[in-house]
């Protein structure tokens, strides 16, 4: 019993440790007996994955508790599809949404991909489905056809590559084909649109309607006013944010780009323009930083919780569980392994 309850102890000051610059709840920071309160499950979560051979993968835009207390690896879209292919793990967790947790499936085909909640879709995957991109296709017969990670695993297949916010300007700058029809954001690709334009590089984008419910609620109504308020404020955005966001932004980029360019950047505020999660996770990793209140939630990341990723460990429901049809999957991982080839390979 002793035993027991020094590891718990143990277990809530390491938790204290990386949470303690954090958001509990809006205006309340974590305490040593608030993380005393789930040690035990995240101690339990962490014995059970070495248990199950079991990995959990947790997206920035997650609870902090998840991301500091159970994750094994913890990143954006692009590092998380590179660890679910390389983890070599029997099972997969996804914390994330079901977008995610389909790309795993297609990347490490033996593993028993899991998701907490099987609710926890995505506004921009919702927006199109696989039937409506073959109907776009059919409109713009030579264009390449280029989805956003954040789509479903039918328009991954039925598209010729696949990118992420940090890869999408050079995979689509290095296609041959002149018109593309880039899914399912129509905000990053108007964005996309107006880089190439600036840089010289002759593309036609065709897209389709769907929009991020988190990134496309900023207003420059927003940044004026904090700029007025903080001179030397440093406004980091995503490329799914408005053109007319982006062009007032200090920097733009992917998630893993915005958490660089804060480590490095010299400046003594941030507005940053994306969810609240990858926030917790800058409070927590540069806590010489400071960060005005501007980011939004995602009610779909924040249907993940530390019991749900017990409970799946434990006991998953057939709908927990992530299958996907060999020969979409097979389509898919060529659009995905065509990301990877072009994303590594030197621009001219």
């Amino acid at each position: 019993m002793a035993t027991a309850t020094s590891h718990l102890s143990v277990e809530a000051e390491r938790l204290f440790s990386l949470l303690l610059d954090v958001d509990c709840t809006p205006g309340s920071k974590w305490t040593l007996e608030r993380c005393r309160e789930i040690a035990p499950l995240t101690a339990e979560i962490n014995e059970l994955k070495r248990e199950k051979n079991a990995v959990i993968l947790a997206h920035s835009y997650v609870n902090p508790e998840i991301v500091y207390g159970v994750a094994d690896y913890r990143s954006d879209s692009y590092a998380l599809s590179l660890a679910a292919r390389d983890s070599g793990a029997d099972v997969i967790v996804f914390a994330g949404v079901v977008f995610m947790a389909e790309t795993a499936k297609v990347l490490s085909p033996r593993a028993t991909v899991l998701v907490p909640d099987r609710a926890s879709g995505c506004s921009l995957a919702d927006s199109l489905s696989g039937d409506e991109l073959r109907e776009l296709k059919r409109h713009h017969p030579d264009a390449a056809v280029v989805c956003y990670i954040n789509s479903s695993v039918e328009v991954k297949a039925e598209s010729d590559v696949c990118v992420t916010s940090g890869n999408a300007y050079k995979v689509v700058a290095s296609l041959r084909e002149r018109e593309v029809l880039f899914v399912p954001d129509s905000i990053m690709a108007r964005n996309l649109q107006d880089e190439l334009r600036r840089n010289g590089v002759d593309k036609v984008l065709h897209t389709s309607d769907g929009s991020c419910i988190v990134h496309d609620q900023f207003t420059p109504d927003l940044i004026e006013t904090e700029r007025a308020r903080y001179p030397d404020l440093a406004v980091v955005s995503h490329p799914e944010c408005a053109p007319e966001i982006v062009a007032r932004s200090d920097y733009v980029g992917s998630t893993g780009g915005m958490m660089e360019f804060v480590r490095y950047s010299d400046a003594p505020y941030f507005m940053m323009l994306t969810e609240c999660g990858l926030v917790s996770r800058l409070e927590a990793e540069n806590r010489d930083k400071r960060f005005i209140s501007s980011c939004k939630l995602c009610p779909y990341m924040k249907l993940n919780s530390l019991r749900k990723i017990r409970d799946v460990l434990v006991a998953p429901t057939a709908d927990q569980v992530i299958e996907v049809e060999p020969a979409i999957a097979s389509d898919a991982r060529a659009a995905i392994d065509r990301m990877f080839e072009l994303a590594a390979t030197p621009q001219r």
